[in-house]
């Protein structure tokens, strides 16, 4: 009978461990390489694709112990001491773990500490890193791109795809496999204080569609995209770093909602997903069980009610929400018997491989399992590329790190995403400028905000700050402060990203002046910060404009400023309600292109790095003593890509030179100044350019100069002398001044400052127009270049408006196009550290000068003339060689009519050999390598260049303008190296070369 009974039990064994065995089998094939058919690239985890054949030699080292370490990664920080360094080294070593996580440091390092780590490891290591925002979220000295929730408004999701593409080149560039982003949670609780920002929103569909648009472009440049949190983490007022957060919603509830956005990803190839440490009574009620350590999350939910075949991390094991309740180790094994495939922080790595081998051992889990997941490791591992590791390259890996593309993708993504969600009456884009008296105020700092600086790129602005708790009287001083202001603009700083009893940093003192101001005046807010912030100022929405910039960062607040200017259209829709007056899908949509807008070089399809020649040029001009500094602006299309400073204001390398500093424009005044006005008048039909000097200014008639038409006057062949030194006259044979001309000491004889303790005689005008008015004519006709007529327009603009030049302009042309550092005598309205210095005159003046203008006649008349005196930066006169370029219009508004820049911009005389404009320069020989343009400026442009080291260049066929500022008289006019070097002309063939370069690649992009 024993017999009989133990025949039937050896062969129920038999079959019991064959088919144990066949199910092992079965187990291990589902990991290797499927047949080609039975791959699916569109909904299958990439890596299920990878070379079998290299798991399997690597697999085969393997020991048992191994295989469990290969599950195992580890968190690794690049700005710790050695012994960290050391200690990592040593577990990957002793222990042969299967990856790394890196947290906070630097790029450099850390690329060093992974190459030791892989050349010291048998089996390739696997690399992650948190970068929800790109590789800045860990690294310094890196590329910050959007949060997650600024983007959930960004309507084209193929920026998103193509910010996950970036990401991910940065991510291999740094040897970085895996990337656990993006946050798919569904942010719909205001208050979570761990998810929030990092959520694309509350809508499920909009989160799914941008969640799959990053996770492609990841993936798609081989780094594996992360789903994260599982099942769901956006509601929740508890953050699982510090504690178990309890979700007590239902099934219907979390299918519907929470589940949505992880079920669209795994149907469009999600490589894995990471699990977050949630107890969830629905699907788990084990008291204080998160559900990282959940087999009916885990392994029921997860990897077979929902299918997912790719590879399952546990959240951080550190994290409170698992390490208060399970010791290092033991943590571990029960995250492995839940069925997460990797293992995230282990904290006690032997510990955890002692535990793993107990479990085996006790049958909680078979060594198949662990095998197989094993497995699924190194098929990732091989489709990321480690069977081909070679080691990161040091060399400009900074620079790589934030190459142009980046930068620009990362504006895009900004201009996006900004949200307007009040503008009543339309105030935004601001049309009007010279009405407005506009106050920038900072509230929450004391120190200047990069947002009061882009707005002062288009207007003049006046800075008040408001510290957080600002105290009552503080509060009233700062009221009677705006109250001459007819435009408060407000920027609300350093608020706090999370959610919390802080109210995200919003006090009660800046509720109470923000509430009133908006009641008191026209008010504009721009809400630098969490969105959900807004909800928490009262009245907020009674402003005039609100602007959701979503966080505090240099390009979100010089694209805030943009589209209160209308540089840039506001479009960006709210992903979120905050509050009754902010719902989800709120967003006005503004006009662009209204002024300059300010952009990188890709906006307009050129590349950066293909403008690096213009600072090779001004290095070399700077290291030859061309110059002692400079300014330079390339605006292309409406948007300026280029503009840098460079240099000191002088040689003694104390003041670098900055973007708002005041150059002396020299003759570039004459097209900025006496041109602008005649311009003007002739749109209005009030200057004709065939009527007379003597026509126009009575004190001309019954002279040689009366019959002048001023077509020849502004083409430079009317005859006119080129110049006269009126100083010289003023000198006595000792060298001293005669005394009707200068005084030391201002007086009522002796008003007009010349320079620094120089006055001269308050009718000493009239006699340079006398001597201008007796001056011969040169004997032959044809192109002499002369300032005489210029220095008289002054007073051909008066005569014509009954207006002074300067208020002439400034009321007419500059103001209303927001050009307000345009100006003469530039000592009256800017400190000396603004005004760049020019020559040391030794012959007529004895001193530096600065603040006054270098020309000595236009000294003499007090700082105002029209052939030179002109003072301003290059944003500014770029502004004014825009307002050309359009024809005369600027912001919709036209300023000079009657298409009259094109007339006077086109060549008069060509026929002659003249190839001057009316006014403005042409090239004297187009195509030359050294000549008064650029070599492939087209025939069709124009500009003018200015004796001090400047020049404006404007071309209408490739819509560029182009400004360059020095002061390369200083120390000494004599020193002409900048003009024999040619590096202002050079400097814009640059962007010509770029263009041809971008025109070039277009074409064999069509082709391929």
């Amino acid at each position: 009978m024993k017999k009989q009974v133990f025949v039937p039990f050896v062969l129920l064994l038999l079959f019991v461990l064959g088919a144990s065995e066949l199910l092992a089998q079965n187990s291990r094939a589902k990991f290797r390489k499927p047949a080609t058919s039975a791959f699916n690239p569109e909904k299958d985890p990439p890596f299920l694709n990878a070379k079998q054949q290299w798991v399997d030699s690597v697999f085969n080292t393997l020991t048992p112990e191994e295989r469990i370490a290969q599950l195992i990664m580890i968190p690794v920080y690049s700005n710790r001491d050695q012994a960290h360094i050391d200690s990592i080294s040593n577990l990957i070593k002793t222990y042969k773990v299967g990856g790394v996580i890196f947290f906070q440091g630097g790029p450099v390092r850390q690329a060093k500490m992974t190459n030791r780590y892989q050349r010291e490891s048998r089996v390739p290591l696997m690399v992650s890193i948190d970068g929800e925002w790109g590789l800045s979220m860990r690294l310094d000295s890196t590329t910050r791109f959007p949060y997650q929730m600024s983007m959930g408004g960004v309507e084209d999701e193929k920026l998103i795809y193509d910010m996950g593409a970036e990401i991910a080149r940065q991510c291999r560039r740094m040897g970085i496999n895996i990337n656990f982003a993006p946050t798919v949670d569904i942010n719909n609780n205001a208050n979570n204080p761990v998810i929030g920002f990092r959520s694309f929103g509350e809508d499920k569909y909009n989160v799914a569609r941008k969640s799959i648009a990053y996770m492609k472009g990841m993936q798609d440049q081989h780094v594996l995209a992360s789903a994260k949190h599982f099942p769901g983490h956006g509601d929740t007022n508890v953050d699982s770093h510090v504690g178990l957060p309890v979700i007590n919603f239902s099934r219907i509830r979390l299918d519907s909602t929470e589940l949505y956005p992880f079920r669209q990803l795994m149907a469009n190839g999600l490589g894995s997903v990471m699990v977050a440490h949630m107890n969830i009574p629905v699907l788990d009620n084990t008291p204080n069980l998160a559900s990282t350590l959940s087999k009916s999350i885990v392994s029921d939910l997860l990897k077979e009610e929902l299918g997912f075949k790719g590879l399952v991390f546990t959240d951080a094991l550190n994290m409170q929400g698992v390490a208060k309740f399970y010791a290092p180790g033991i943590v571990d094994v029960k995250a492995l018997l839940a069925g997460n495939d990797v293992l995230l922080n282990t904290m006690d790595v032997k510990t955890t491989i002692e535990e793993v081998k107990k479990a085996i051992k006790s049958k909680e889990i078979t060594q198949d399992e662990v095998d197989a997941r094993c497995r699924k490791v190194l098929a990732a591992k091989q489709w990321m590329g480690l069977d081909e590791w070679k080691p990161i390259e040091t060399a400009h890996l900074i620079e790589d790190l934030n190459n142009p593309h980046a930068v620009y993708l990362n504006r895009q993504l900004t201009e996006s995403s900004l949200t307007l969600l009040r503008n009543k009456q339309n105030i935004l884009p601001i049309r009007t400028l010279d009405t407005l008296k506009v106050a920038a105020l900072a509230i929450g700092t004391t120190k200047e905000t990069d947002f009061q600086r882009s707005l002062a790129k288009y207007i003049k602005v006046d800075t008040f700050f408001l510290s957080p708790n600002s105290s009552i009287a503080e509060l009233q001083q700062m009221k009677e402060q705006l109250q001459s202001y007819n435009l408060v603009i407000a920027g609300v700083h350093k608020l706090q990203l999370k959610a919390g009893a802080s109210n995200f940093g919003v006090t009660a003192e800046m509720n109470l002046f923000l509430k009133d101001l908006i009641r008191s005046k026209p008010t504009i807010v721009s809400v630098f910060g969490n969105v959900y912030s807004l909800a928490k100022f009262e009245g907020i929405d009674k402003a005039n404009a609100v602007l959701a910039a979503y966080q505090e960062n240099e390009t979100a607040q010089d694209i805030a400023a943009q589209i209160i200017f209308g540089g840039l259209g506001a479009k960006g829709k709210l992903p979120v309600t905050v509050s009754n007056a902010f719902r989800i899908g709120d967003g006005l949509v503004t006009q662009g292109d209204l002024r300059l807008a300010y952009s990188a070089p890709e906006a307009v399809g050129l590349n950066t790095k293909d403008l690096a020649g213009i600072d090779s040029l001004v290095a070399q001009a700077i290291k030859e003593k061309a110059t002692p500094g400079a300014q330079v602006l390339v605006a292309k299309n409406g948007k300026v890509i280029y503009y840098k400073s460079f240099g000191y204001h002088t040689y003694d390398n104390q003041r670098p030179v900055q973007n708002t500093d005041l150059y002396d424009l020299a003759s570039v005044t004459k097209v900025s100044t006496s041109l602008a006005a005649f311009m003007k008048l002739k749109g209005e039909g009030r200057f004709d350019v065939d009527k007379t000097l003597g026509d126009y200014l009575p004190m001309m008639q019954g002279t040689n100069k009366e019959s002048l038409r001023y077509r020849d006057i502004l083409t430079h062949q009317a005859r006119l002398q080129a110049w006269i030194p009126f100083w010289k006259e003023t000198v006595k044979k000792n060298g001293k001044f005669k005394w009707f001309t200068f005084k030391a000491d201002s007086s009522r004889r002796f008003p007009i400052k010349v320079a620094d303790n120089l006055y001269i005689h308050r009718k000493y005008a009239k006699k340079i127009y006398k001597e201008i008015a007796a001056s011969p004519l040169n004997e032959k006709g044809g192109y002499v270049y002369s300032d005489l007529s210029f220095i008289l327009a002054p007073l051909v603009v008066k005569n014509i408006t009954g207006q002074d030049f300067e208020s002439y302009l400034k009321e007419n042309i500059y103001k209303p196009i927001g050009a307000t550092t345009l100006t003469f005598n530039p000592y009256k309205y800017y400190p000396a550290s603004q005004i760049v210095p020019t020559e040391y005159d030794q012959e007529f003046r004895k001193q530096l000068l600065h603040g006054t203008v270098h020309d000595e006649g236009a000294a003499m008349l007090g700082g105002i003339s029209g052939h030179a005196g002109l003072f301003g930066n290059a944003n500014d006169l770029a502004k004014l060689m825009q307002l050309y370029l359009n024809d005369g219009t600027y912001a919709q508004q036209t300023y000079i009519g009657g298409n009259t820049v094109s007339e006077f911009s086109k060549c008069q005389f060509c026929e002659q050999g003249n190839y001057r404009a009316l006014g403005f320069d042409r090239s004297s020989r187009p195509g030359a390598e050294n000549s008064n343009a650029a070599k492939s400026a087209p025939v069709e442009s124009f500009g003018h260049s200015g004796f001090t080291g400047t020049y404006t260049w404007i071309d209408p066929v490739n819509d560029i303008v182009y400004v360059f500022l020095s002061n390369r008289v200083n120390p000494t006019r004599e020193n002409n190296k900048l003009s024999k070097l040619n590096i202002r002309t050079k400097a814009l063939q640059v962007v010509y070369d770029a263009m041809e370069k971008a025109k070039k690649s277009d074409t064999v992009s069509v082709k391929q």
